[in-house]
């Protein structure tokens, strides 16, 4: 079965690893602060907090944004549940804002109306959570000035998509954002088996996504409510977590993101391809918007079922039967039984749920070999032809 995504370990990597299970510190130790400022370098952001995936980091990222009860966080229903469920553990009220039929990011013309109505009824959303659908950047710039005039917080998840650019910068640098997370999960741009970060330039964010990492606890003396009783002194601040990343997810972190380049031109290349070999068939392709270069987490075609004598889920099992090992990203959130149980239902959002019926994704990954890529090319004319 040729996967949707996979990992590409070498050696080095693995030397990086066993190198750093003979030294001395395996849990917080120097590898972590060298991977941040290394990943904080290559955004171009100011301050880089390492946890222990994702999920974590965008959690982090809505306390260090004191959201709440009685806030509300928005987001795209084409995600991971993570991208809200954030919102969900510190209190706030979800809800989303459908996508562009093109990008598949959130879209900013139903955005913007949205927030007009909100403001009338009095339920703008204290932080939107910007997805980069499959490595590709929303319109941060356009997000960016609604916010300005609706007074709301961003977070960029850019999980998918460490390695893109927008208008010319990397993704994470925060320009148009408070924080940007990344993911570092094996089927991404580069892994630490699990782990995840989340990039600011805001120096007091940046403290507060540090302590929530870690039980809330700090050890700076300028931040204590009274003089330290010794070395050893430490409090706690805030109602924080065990988020901490591993020296050892560090040191393999390291070692990958100095190969993020070629990982990335053979993502483009791979993408290159399929837009070259795909383009007769009857299906849609991934659109690129101008001001974007997609790190191509992944590639989602759209099966244009009304051209063809089978169904979206026949085209899906026929690609798994013939050893492709197509997946669907994502099921949309609000469809989910326990957003359906909030009040969501069928119709919401009609963009995304039209994009569901169409979407899968076919295999995208670095190490991808000549025969495997002709594989997927020639699995999907035989059968939607």
């Amino acid at each position: 079965m040729i996967p949707y995504g996979r990992q590409d370990i070498d050696d080095s990597d693995i030397e990086a690893v066993v190198e750093t299970l003979r030294g001395d510190r395996l849990t917080q130790g120097p590898k972590i602060p060298q991977f941040e400022n290394l990943v904080a370098d290559f955004c171009g952001a100011k301050h880089a907090i390492a946890v222990a995936n994702a999920t974590a980091a965008l959690h982090i990222s809505c306390l260090a944004l004191r959201i709440g009860t009685g806030d509300w966080l928005w987001t795209s229903p084409i995600t991971f549940v993570a991208s809200s469920n954030c919102g969900l553990y510190c209190g706030a009220q979800v809800d989303f804002v459908d996508i562009d039929p093109d990008t598949y990011n959130i879209s900013i013309e139903a955005l913007e109306a949205k927030l007009e109505v909100a403001e009338k009824n009095g339920k703008l959303p204290k932080v939107l959570v910007a997805v980069h659908l499959c490595g590709q950047s929303c319109d941060m710039r356009a997000i960016h000035a609604l916010s300005q005039k609706y007074g709301f917080r961003i977070v960029e998840d850019a999980s998918h998509a460490i390695g893109g650019e927008y208008r010319g910068k990397p993704i994470g640098n925060c320009e148009f954002s408070d924080i940007t997370v990344f993911s570092f999960h094996p089927v991404k741009i580069i892994t630490t088996g699990e782990g995840g970060l989340a990039v600011t330039n805001n120096p007091e964010l940046a403290t507060r996504l540090d302590r929530f990492r870690s039980h809330g606890i700090t050890r700076d003396e300028t931040l204590m409510t009274n003089e330290p009783d010794g070395p050893w002194y430490y409090q706690q601040l805030d109602l924080g977590y065990n988020y901490r990343l591993t020296d050892l997810q560090a040191a393999l972190g390291i070692s990958q993101l100095k190969r993020i380049e070629p990982f990335l031109a053979a993502r483009r290349s791979l993408a290159d391809y399929y837009n070259e070999k795909l383009s007769e068939l009857p299906l849609r392709q991934p659109r690129q918007i101008p001001d974007s270069l997609s790190a191509w987490h992944l590639y989602v075609v759209r099966i244009q079922c009304e051209n063809i004598n089978k169904t979206h889920r026949q085209v899906f099992e026929k690609l798994r039967q013939a050893g492709i090992g197509v997946n669907l990203h994502y099921i949309p959130v609000h469809l989910q039984p326990y957003y359906a149980a909030m009040g969501f239902k069928q119709g919401d959002f009609p963009e995304a749920e039209k994009y569901y019926g169409e979407a899968i994704s076919i295999p995208m990954f670095a190490a991808i070999m000549d025969d495997e890529k002709r594989t997927v090319v020639r699995s999907l004319e035989q059968i939607l032809i």
